[in-house]
């Protein structure tokens, strides 16, 4: 984490020295940019367009984000110059403002987040895999979930003996990443494939769609969803040279990314109508250039995904490990799970991490569920930790608490703003999203329990963490009863 030099007069020194050997600006900003991008952004045209989503929609739901995503993404900025001493990661923030319970279920949920996502971007990947090789289809049928099974243990094999990606694997997932976006960009532009008329269609929509509103928030999370692991790079970040890079680099980064989703998703309304884009298959980027510029289009967008979420599942394969690991480490998960083999790598939380995302790579084909089902769980579920980080930075702005006199006007302005977002986000999930949360926050409760235990602390200790423990379970219960009788479907 960072750790931030106060002078005399009370303002940060932002020219300290972390590392004399640490990254420069340059360097810091492309892992920002590594860090944000994953294999969202290749369908992110196709999941608004499904969502009845028209361009208006599209372009306001985009200042939306843009608004509370930067003010989240400056809490975690905040936050870790504010607390250096808080080391346990985004969790540390929860325990620390609101107790131990708490912060225990803001670990979990980003751990089930790391799991869930890993399944969405196998699923991602093996869909892009049957443009090559049909027999893929979807990427969610039998014998994708064999072979993602297979690569996802081959990675577990891969970071048991204390792999890690190394800088050479960094640049070409960035470059993989990065070049098909570029040609899509740039191909649309340059050979004119971009219609007015088009655009324009799409702007207000087909008569009798959903209202502007109900447009917004289909949009919500899929936006959410491309900008996930922001928190991430603030974390890298702290790897700068200069104290006053970590700023400029997270900004800079964040603007170049947003600015880059932004142009692919107004190009996307020009080039088809919605309608049509709404059918097309993951990832929908594929579909669009290929509508443009032909079958080599979408090859290439299809071969950049491949490489792309090659390295970001053994990158997520990773941080799903590491998450409770460092958990159990401060004490909030059981001793087990700080267990690590002769290679120094987390093996206890490695193979329980495999094993959750092994089981939902098979509830993917038994209930045909989706790229876009799966990422829409690592949503619910990583929304618990980033509610529980922006209050704490709001709490301790309010209560001038851990900053210098001129951080705390820009502290509540970013701190109240994020809150308020993340809590939007929770109300845009729906009721689904407060079924899934719950599920998968439910058995939580029995590890919390275990780990108290081990400890010889006691288990739900005041009346708050009670009342939430019970709230949780009460919707559990709920949810299992509305699946069971068909009310919802949550699959």
């Amino acid at each position: 984490m960072l750790n931030t030099a106060i002078s005399s007069s009370g303002k940060t020194d932002t020219s300290q020295i972390i590392d004399p050997n640490g990254l420069d600006l340059f360097r810091l900003t492309m892992m920002v940019v590594t860090a944000s991008i994953c294999g969202g952004i290749f369908s992110l045209a196709g999941d608004m367009a499904a969502g009845g989503a028209n361009t208006g929609a599209v372009l306001i739901s985009w200042a939306i984000c843009f608004i509370g995503v930067f003010s989240l993404m400056m809490c975690f900025n905040g936050l870790s110059q504010a607390r250096p001493d808080l080391t346990g990661g985004i969790y540390a923030y929860a325990a620390a403002g609101f107790g131990d319970f708490v912060g225990f279920n803001s670990a979990w949920g980003y751990w089930i987040s790391a799991c869930l996502s890993n399944v969405s971007f196998a699923i991602l990947l093996f869909s892009a895999l049957g443009y090559f090789f049909h027999p893929f289809e979807s990427g969610n049928n039998l014998l994708s979930c064999l072979c993602a099974s297979a690569f996802l243990w081959v990675l577990v094999w891969l970071v048991s003996r204390g792999v890690k990606e190394a800088a050479g694997i960094n640049v070409i997932v960035t470059i993989a990443k990065l070049v098909p976006m570029a040609l899509f960009v740039l191909s649309i532009v340059l050979l004119g494939k971009f219609d007015p008329a088009i655009f324009m269609e799409n702007f207000w929509g087909e008569p009798g769609g959903p209202d502007m509103g109900t447009q917004i928030i289909s949009t919500m999370i899929a936006l959410v969803w491309v900008f996930t692991g922001i928190e991430g790079a603030v974390v890298i970040s702290g790897r700068a040279k200069y104290v006053r890079d970590v700023g400029r680099a997270t900004v800079i980064g964040f603007v170049s990314v947003f600015v880059l989703y932004l142009i692919i998703s107004i190009e996307s309304m020009g080039v088809m109508p919605r309608a049509q884009m709404a059918e097309l298959a993951t990832p929908s980027m594929a579909g669009i250039l290929e509508h443009a510029i032909g079958p080599m289009g979408a090859g290439i967008v299809n071969l950049g995904v491949v490489l792309s979420l090659l390295g970001a599942m053994l990158g997520y394969v990773i941080i799903a490990a590491e998450t409770p690991f460092e958990a159990a480490r401060q004490g909030v998960f059981p001793k087990s799970f700080a267990r690590t083999n002769r290679n120094g790598a987390p093996i206890v939380t490695t193979f329980i991490s495999a094993g959750i995302t092994q089981l939902f790579l098979i509830v993917s084909v038994f209930s045909e569920s989706t790229y876009q089902f799966f990422y829409a769980c690592a949503v619910s579920t990583i929304l618990i930790p980033y509610v529980c980080s922006a209050a704490y930075y709001m709490k301790i702005a309010w209560k001038r608490e851990h900053l210098t006199s001129d951080q705390v006007k820009k502290a509540r302005i970013f701190g109240t703003v994020g809150f308020v977002y993340t809590v939007f986000l929770v109300w845009a999930a729906g009721v689904v999203g407060v079924m899934i949360t719950t599920i998968l926050f439910a058995p939580g409760i029995i590890v919390y329990a275990i780990g108290q235990r081990e400890r010889n602390e006691p288990v739900l200790p005041n009346t708050v963490d009670k009342a939430i423990a019970v709230l949780i379970l009460v919707l559990f219960v709920a949810s299992i009863a509305l699946m069971a009788t068909g009310t919802i479907s949550v699959l």
